[in-house]
């Protein structure tokens, strides 16, 4: 069993920036690869960015290439997302999810487990 934090949420303006931040309970963190999605109101949760197990590998929807950056530190138990040039349409509830496997995967249905989500509010 994993449990997933996520934190660094917030309201920030158009073209500001923000690191979200997700910690894990469990020894075997380096085992598992990870993602982060999203749900805007009204819409159905959607693929953002992915990592393999050993950080070699992501992968990121297209609306946030070049914008937004996944990363991990193994030794912390944690998986960063770094979002830059935020938009309003970035406005989102941003969920991590994890799972065993060691290739990076945008399909919602490869994570067993998810946080409880963090808020991300881009004012215009």
């Amino acid at each position: 069993q994993v449990q997933l934090v996520e934190s660094g949420g917030g309201l920030v303006q158009a073209g500001g920036s923000l690191r979200l931040s997700c910690a894990a309970s469990g020894r075997t963190f380096s085992s598992y690869r990870m993602g982060w999605f999203r749900q805007a109101p009204g819409k159905e949760r959607e693929f953002v960015a992915a990592i393999s197990w050993s950080g070699g590998n992501t992968y990121y929807a297209d609306s946030v290439k070049g914008r937004f950056t996944i990363s991990r530190d193994n030794a912390k138990n944690t998986v960063y997302l770094q979002m830059n040039s935020l938009k309003p349409e970035d406005t989102a509830v941003y969920y991590c999810a994890a799972s065993h496997g060691t290739i990076a995967t945008m399909h919602q249905g490869d994570y067993d487990y998810w946080g409880q989500g963090t808020q991300v509010t881009v004012s215009s």
